[in-house]
């Protein structure tokens, strides 16, 4: 670091994507505190809370409603920033996630600040998310313009930030053109030292011990649903399994909505899919732990014989990473998204994102050819250390990043 720094962390469920970045600066002695909502605390940083102290309008104009409630938690943030700065406290960086629209007044209570946002995603009616995949697809003048006004917030932070920081090309693609060369590329980072192969693993889950080796297929996701192809997953699953008589499959992920639509009132998405192919499946061998502890999760990607991975052209799950830097075969999506980070047939396999059949062929190929695939392992890891560890590549980058920040090189 070039001198002593005041930084300050914003996110409304801190310490979100800056759990590695603020210790670290902290660590090296700059004064760092946060401001959020929810959330832990960590070591070295003072945390300020701060709560809304109104609900949103009744009846609010629904292309509006999303806008509003962006200003109130902005509002509660500057509020809490204000007192910050009666206390003497004057950051030199403030580094934030405009999502939730927090950072929306930082400025006018700091002017002299340097703003760096995260900016994960710029949404579009057509050509992303909104309109890929047809059976979800909602495209009416009402929900295409209640996607454009959610653009509002972020428009607001990128017209604020002195600079921002995507994590992949892809997500930085998605921004407008005239904010784009004021957008570093750099990935949060996994820890590949712990993310990695274990060839004695062993998970015990349920009735059953499942080592590496074994025929196992993994899905993984914080919720399952169709954002994230998990529709498209279990249709595959009749084929698969007739197929590969001695596969064992573990869906990891809750019941709740992170991305996208949420399911008719009363049901959710991972039970509709699941009944859609109950009939056609031996549930006996297809496991749902919902959410478990981190070390189980490594474990669960550890034993993996063939690890899927799917999303429409949204932001990359950092699951994806981490089952590459624990050397899984990676069977992903042929979406933007995924193939940034595997290249068919080199570190991992794409398939259609629509096919369930070709999925379905593909993970049973890989399970049947184990050791023609093992290459697509050692090339997955390597990808995973080259390109997005932690320590030795993405940390670095972003603690230079806000160093030119600071020191008006940006």
């Amino acid at each position: 670091m070039i001198y002593i720094m005041n930084v300050l962390f914003v996110h409304q469920n801190f310490p979100g994507q800056f759990k590695h970045l603020a210790p670290a600066l902290a660590k090296a002695g700059h004064e760092v505190k946060a401001l959020l909502i929810d959330g832990a605390g960590l070591p070295d940083i003072e945390l300020h809370r701060y709560r809304p102290t109104r609900s949103s309008t009744a009846n609010m104009h629904p292309w509006a409603a999303d806008f509003e409630t962006k200003v109130i938690r902005g509002e509660a943030c500057a509020a809490a920033a204000v007192q910050l700065k009666a206390g003497g406290f004057m950051p030199d960086v403030i580094v934030a996630n405009p999502g939730w629209g927090e950072s929306f007044f930082l400025k006018d209570v700091w002017p002299n600040a340097r703003m760096l946002a995260l900016i994960e995603f710029f949404y579009a009616a057509r050509g992303l998310d909104c309109d890929f995949d047809p059976e979800f697809s909602q495209s009416t003048l009402a929900n295409d313009a209640r996607v454009r006004t959610k653009n509002a917030n972020m428009l607001l932070a990128l017209a604020t930030m002195d600079h921002g920081i995507c994590p992949t090309a892809f997500q930085r693609s998605t921004v407008p053109a005239a904010f784009q060369d004021r957008l570093s590329v750099i990935f949060d980072g996994i820890d590949t030292n712990v993310v990695r192969a274990d060839p004695k693993a062993e998970l015990k889950i349920g009735n059953r011990t499942l080592r590496a080796g074994d025929e196992v297929i993994t899905f993984v996701n914080r919720n399952l649903e169709p954002m994230r192809g998990y529709h498209k997953f279990m249709r595959a699953l009749p084929e698969i399994l007739r197929a590969r008589t001695n596969a064992v499959v573990i869906i990891l992920g809750g019941d709740e909505v992170s991305y996208g639509a949420s399911a008719p009132a009363g049901k959710t998405w991972k039970q509709i899919f699941l009944d859609e192919v109950r009939a056609d499946i031996d549930l006996n061998r297809v496991i749902f732990p919902g959410r478990i502890p981190y070390a189980d999760y490594l474990r669960v990607l550890q034993v993996s014989a063939c690890h899927v991975y799917l999303t429409v052209p949204f932001v990359l799950g950092w699951s994806c990473i981490e089952a590459m830097s624990a050397g899984c075969v990676v069977v992903g999506s042929a979406t933007p998204p995924v193939k940034e980070v595997i290249e068919h047939q080199k570190n991992g396999l794409l398939v259609d994102f629509f096919d369930s059949a070709a999925l379905a062929k593909t993970m049973i190929d890989v399970l049947a050819q184990t050791a023609a695939y093992a290459h697509l392992r050692a090339a997955a890891r390597a990808t995973a250390v080259t390109r997005y560890d932690l320590a030795t590549v993405c940390l670095p980058q972003q603690l230079q990043l806000i160093d030119r920040l600071a020191a008006g090189a940006l």
